[in-house]
């Protein structure tokens, strides 16, 4: 009777073990930002290449995650070299546009910009500058600040496109779902960048905060544009910039989200550095 009782006792403990090595919940992906990748520099072309057969090296990273200024300046042949290059990721990727990558009245629209993603590769489905997708159980949506009709520098998040984060934030609010959102244009500034404000800052920036404050899953915010490794939380969100992946030493970021049973979940992340092949 003792032996049996113990086996039961036993059966338990391995049972709540497994029971909580379940719930736990584990995401690594890495975020790559600002390749400025020219048909002219080879050194660019180079610099992806090397980035991407590194994370090809690291078989726990889930995604990847390209936020925006991907080419130099928006043309077809910048694009289509980009395309070719992260067709060899072994595993999805996802793509936001920047500042530099679309011109409309130059013949590279966003609808174009997208529809040259999915010529390189079929299976990438994504035909729209606002999206989202799902993995390991987290929300993540894509929010365009791109202005193709006369590009700048400064971040525009129209008024279509809050609405529609507004409504995305709300519906996973009620399901109790957690969100992490990717965007070029950051909407807090990263610590050091006063002096590029002027030309660099996002336009009605609050309007974009407002709607962040109304909400309670939203985990991060992840963009680029500045050129600069910077993390901060504020009001609950951790805001999260990374430097260009030209910017030395070349590196990308990667991204841990960790779930606990009856914790929040907690980011963690480090910049991957690489050596730049010939």
């Amino acid at each position: 009777m003792r032996k049996f009782i113990l086996l039961i006792v036993g059966l338990f403990m391995s049972l709540a073990v497994s029971s909580c090595k379940a719930l736990a919940d584990n995401i690594k992906f890495a975020q790559v930002t600002d390749v400025h990748l020219s048909a002219n520099s080879q050194y660019s072309i180079n610099t992806l290449k090397s980035a991407i057969d590194d994370i090809n090296s690291q078989p726990e990273i889930s995604f990847v995650v390209f936020t925006g200024d991907n080419i130099s300046n928006p043309k077809e042949e910048n694009l289509k070299i980009f395309a070719k290059e992260v067709k060899r990721l072994k595993i999805p990727y996802y793509v936001a546009v920047g500042n530099h990558d679309v011109y409309k009245s130059g013949g590279l629209s966003k609808v174009k910009y997208y529809e040259i993603l999915h010529e390189a590769n079929p299976f990438y489905l994504q035909n729209k500058p606002n999206y989202k997708f799902r993995q390991s159980g987290f929300i993540f949506l894509i929010v365009d600040g791109a202005k193709e009709i006369i590009p700048g520098s400064i971040g525009y998040y129209r008024e279509d496109t809050l609405k529609w984060l507004e409504k995305e934030l709300a519906k996973y609010d009620k399901k109790k779902k957690q969100v992490v959102i990717l965007q070029h244009f950051p909407i807090e500034y990263p610590q050091g960048v006063e002096s590029s404000l002027r030309t660099h800052k996002t336009y009605k920036v609050e309007n974009y905060r407002k709607i962040l404050s109304e909400y309670h899953n939203v985990l991060a915010v992840i963009s680029g544009h500045f050129h600069v490794n910077s993390e901060n939380m504020n009001d609950g969100v951790y805001h999260i910039s990374s430097p260009s992946l030209l910017s030395a030493p070349n590196s990308y970021k990667i991204i841990d989200i960790v779930t606990t049973k009856e914790f929040s979940p907690i980011i963690y992340t480090r910049l991957k550095e690489f050596e730049v092949k010939e």
